[in-house]
């Protein structure tokens, strides 16, 4: 899996965010070494990043990523021919725009290390309800023919049990295959008759041809069970601005 490195402005797009979604707060899961929440804290939005990188590469994350998507240029200039250009003018725009966004993550992670948290799906380090919007993108469907359909199910679950409101993942394609995850309509009920309501819409990004969709859960009606066992919870170092207007429990 190669780690990425995309921008706040694919962030804008991949997932259609409008002002009025980035005056919540938000989860960035997993986040890599993107630089969303780097350039989201210069916008004053409150965000968060997760990944299970963070847990042993921290700092140098970025520079790893820089490294290694140098390394891999002709291996990515094989499995893009045939893209048709959108975000990246060609393979060399994509490590020139990947190593800029990396340098922006590594700044902010040494300046604000308390906006990085380690944890992985489908376990987060997270209370119920502590973000208003999450956000994943590249991991669940992207290696759909790698994770199975169990974690499929436990990852999107725990996403919504981390989410107030709602959960935003793309893409919809499985990264091998250039074909929409095939079991996405038999999860999609499965979250249904848990209360989690869900929606395919078309934004204005595509990486690979055709994956220009993301899959909305709208978290209204789910009531996480009980866990069976206590969950291993952070302690959150920002303040958690949504709380202070004493609203409703779980992705209310």
């Amino acid at each position: 899996m190669l780690v990425s490195a995309r921008s706040f402005a694919e962030y804008r797009a991949m997932f259609a965010l409008t002002d009025r979604d980035l005056d919540q707060r938000v989860l960035d899961c997993p986040a890599g070494a993107a630089s969303f929440v780097a350039e989201a804290g210069r916008r004053g939005i409150d965000a968060v990043a997760v990944d299970r990188e963070y847990a042993v590469h921290r700092e140098e994350l970025g520079l790893l990523v820089e490294r290694e998507t140098g390394f891999k240029r002709e291996l990515l200039v094989q499995e893009t021919a045939g893209f048709t250009p959108s975000w990246y003018a060609d393979t060399d725009d994509l490590v020139r725009q990947w190593t800029a966004n990396s340098r922006l993550f590594r700044a902010d992670i040494a300046a604000r290390p308390e906006r990085y948290v380690a944890g992985a799906l489908p376990g987060l380090p997270f209370p119920d309800a502590s973000f208003d919007l999450v956000l994943s993108s590249h991991l669940v469907f992207s290696y759909g023919n790698r994770l199975g359909e169990e974690f499929h199910r436990a990852a999107l679950l725990e996403l919504a049990r981390v989410a107030r409101r709602e959960v935003r993942l793309f893409p919809l394609m499985v990264y091998d295959t250039g074909e929409r995850y095939h079991g996405l309509d038999r999860l999609r009920e499965e979250l249904a008759g848990a209360g989690i309501g869900s929606r395919v819409e078309r934004v204005a990004y595509e990486f690979q041809p055709g994956d220009g969709e993301m899959l909305v859960l709208s978290c209204a009606g789910y009531r996480p069970p009980p866990a069976a066992a206590p969950r291993t919870t952070a302690v959150d170092p920002v303040r958690w601005r949504h709380r202070e207007a004493a609203l409703p429990t779980a992705c209310g």
